[in-house]
C-alpha cells in the first residue's frame, strides 16, 4: 500500500522525472548508419559519436556482480513459486488474523532453508479490525444491490441497516462548500481517478487517496449519517477497493464503505434526477490489540557487520484477495534478493538485512516497532519493495542531493534488469521512521500502470503476477542493496 502524508498515514509518490541518465532512445528502425547529419557536407558520410563505456568507471567487481545476479534471475521462479504457495496457503492476512501469523512463521522457515543468519520474529501489538457482513442497496426510487468494502477501520452501522437519502459531491471541496446540505444524509463521493500517465510514469493515487483517508472526517463535520466513496482506482469490473480511513476526535466516528466505479457512477446519475434513498449495513468492529510480529533474517557484513542495509516490504495485507501484488511479492523480493546474492557467493562488506513488517496497512505497528528495537543501529540504508511487481524500472531514492547523484552514477548496472530509472522521492511507509532519521531511503518502483486496478480489491491475487517480473525485481533489489551495503 502507498502512503500519504503521514507517519502513520500514506506516504509514496512516484516522481514526475526521470533522470537523462536512466533513459534509452531505441535505435529508427531503417536507419542507415551511414544516413548524412544536416551539417555533414554533399556526399559525406557523419562521424558516428564516440562509444561510451558507462561502466568503466564503476569497481569491476561490481559489474561483474550484476553479471552474475543477471544470469542467475534468468528462467528462475523461486520467489513466485514462493509467493503462490504463501498465497495459496494462508490467503489474506489482515493484522489480527491467523493467517498472517502462520505466514510469519512460514517466511522464517523460507529464511532459514536458505541459511541466512539471526532469523527470528520480534514480537509487535497491532490493531485487530474484523470486518463482519456487508449488505448495500438503492432502495428508492429503484432496487438496486450495491458493490461495497467497508473501509479499514470503520465503525458498524449497528444492528438495524443504516438507511437515508444521498448528497453526491465531486470532491471533499465539494462537500466542505456544501456542509449545510449534508446533515442527516449519506454523502456519496464520486471522485474519479485519472487514468494512469505513461509518459510521467504518473499513477495520480495521492490526489485521489484523500477521499477514502478524510471522507469520513469531513463528512462527519457536515453532519453526514454515512459516508461512500468512489473506490480509489481508475479501472474497475465492478469491484470495490477497500483501504484505510482516519477518525478525528473532535467529530462522531461515521460508517464509511467504498463502492465500485460502476455502483457510484449510477448513484451519481440516478441522484441527477431526483431524491435517492440507500441502505447500509456493515458489521465491522474494532477487538482488543493481537500479538504478531516482524519476521527478520540476515546476510552478514564480511567487514562491517554491525552496519545494516535494510530491505523488505510488509507481510500483512488486507482481507479480500489474496495480496499477492500489495505486499507479498514485495516480501518475496527481499528474501529471494538474499538468495540470490547467497547462491552467486557475493556478501558485501555489511550487513544486508531483511524485514518482513507487520501491519503496514491499517497501523504501520511493524515500522514504528522495528525502529524502536533498532533505531539506535547503524543503518546505511533502507530500502522497500511496496509497489507491485509489475516490469522493473527502477528506484526512488530520499536523500541529499549528492546521495542521489551518487545512486544515480549506478544505472548502468541496474539496467541489466530492466531498472535503470534513479529519481529523488520515497522510500516507503514501513521504513518512513529511519527515513525521518536521515537514513538513505529508498523505494523499488516497478511499473505501476495496473498496480492501482488490483490494489485493496479482490482481484488482488497471485495469477497476475509475472513470474519473470518478481525474479527481476529481486535481482534488481539484490544489485542495489549489495552495492549500498557494499560501497
Amino acid at each position: 500500500m502507498w502512503r500519504v502524508g503521514r507517519v502513520g498515514a500514506f506516504a509514496l509518490v512516484i516522481a514526475a522525472c526521470r533522470p537523462a541518465a536512466s533513459i534509452e532512445a531505441p535505435p529508427i528502425e531503417g536507419a542507415s548508419a551511414e544516413a548524412s547529419d544536416e551539417g555533414a557536407g554533399a556526399g559525406e558520410v557523419a562521424e558516428a559519436p564516440p562509444v561510451v563505456d558507462e561502466e568503466a568507471a564503476l569497481p569491476p567487481a561490481w559489474v561483474a556482480a550484476a553479471d552474475k545476479l543477471a544470469e542467475a534471475a534468468k528462467g528462475d521462479t523461486t520467489g513466485w513459486e514462493r509467493l503462490a504457495e504463501m498465497a495459496d496457503l494462508f490467503g489474506h492476512r489482515l493484522s489480527g488474523s491467523l493467517a498472517l501469523e502462520r505466514a510469519i512463521d512460514w517466511s522464517l522457515d523460507q529464511m532459514r532453508r536458505d541459511g541466512l543468519v539471526n532469523v527470528r520474529r520480534e514480537k509487535v501489538m497491532v490493531p485487530h479490525w474484523v470486518r463482519g457482513e456487508e449488505r448495500a442497496r438503492a432502495i428508492a426510487p429503484v432496487e438496486r444491490p450495491l458493490a461495497i468494502l467497508g473501509l479499514g477501520g470503520t465503525v458498524g452501522t449497528g444492528k438495524r441497516p443504516l438507511r437515508g437519502e444521498i448528497m453526491v459531491v465531486r470532491d471533499l471541496d465539494e462537500l466542505r462548500a456544501r456542509a449545510g446540505e449534508a446533515r442527516g444524509k449519506i454523502v456519496v463521493v464520486n471522485q474519479p481517478m485519472p487514468p494512469f500517465d505513461h509518459e510521467r510514469h504518473e499513477t495520480h493515487y495521492g490526489g485521489t487517496v484523500q477521499i477514502r483517508s478524510n471522507g469520513a472526517v469531513e463528512g462527519a463535520r457536515a453532519g453526514a449519517k454515512a459516508v461512500l466513496i468512489r473506490s480509489v482506482t481508475a479501472v474497475s469490473l465492478r469491484s470495490p477497493h477497500t483501504g484505510a480511513l482516519r477518525y478525528a476526535d473532535d467529530v462522531p466516528k461515521i460508517p464509511a464503505a467504498a463502492l465500485s466505479i460502476e455502483d457510484a457512477e449510477f448513484l451519481a446519475r440516478m441522484a441527477r434526477r431526483g431524491p435517492v434513498e440507500v441502505e447500509l449495513s456493515l458489521g465491522a468492529k474494532t477487538l482488543p490489540d493481537a500479538e504478531s510480529g516482524n519476521a527478520i533474517g540476515e546476510l552478514r557484513g564480511r567487514e562491517l557487520p554491525d552496519e545494516v542495509v535494510v530491505i523488505g516490504g510488509h507481510i500483512d495485507s488486507w482481507d479480500v484477495g489474496d495480496g499477492s501484488s500489495d505486499d507479498g511479492g514485495g516480501c518475496m523480493m527481499a528474501i529471494e534478493a538474499l538468495r540470490l546474492l547467497q547462491e552467486a557467493g557475493l556478501r558485501p562488506r555489511r550487513t544486508i538485512r531483511a524485514v518482513l513488517f507487520t501491519n503496514e496497512e491499517n497501523g504501520l505497528r511493524g515500522g514504528i516497532a522495528y525502529h524502536a528495537a533498532h533505531g539506535g543501529e547503524r543503518h546505511v540504508a533502507a530500502i522497500e519493495a511496496d509497489v507491485g511487481a509489475g516490469a522493473p524500472w527502477g528506484f526512488s531514492i530520499s536523500g541529499s542531493e549528492a546521495e542521489v547523484a551518487a545512486i544515480q552514477a549506478y544505472a548502468p548496472l541496474l539496467r541489466r534488469f530492466g531498472a535503470g530509472a534513479l529519481f529523488p522521492g520515497g522510500g516507503g511507509a514501513d521504513i518512513s521512521p529511519l527515513t525521518r532519521d536521515g537514513v538513505l531511503s529508498l523505494g523499488l518502483v516497478p511499473d505501476t500502470s495496473h498496480y492501482f486496478d488490483l490494489h485493496h480489491s479482490p482481484a488482488d491475487t497471485v495469477d497476475k503476477i509475472d513470474p519473470e517480473h518478481l525474479e527481476r525485481n529481486a535481482a534488481a533489489l539484490a544489485m542495489m542493496a549489495y552495492l549500498l551495503a557494499d560501497r
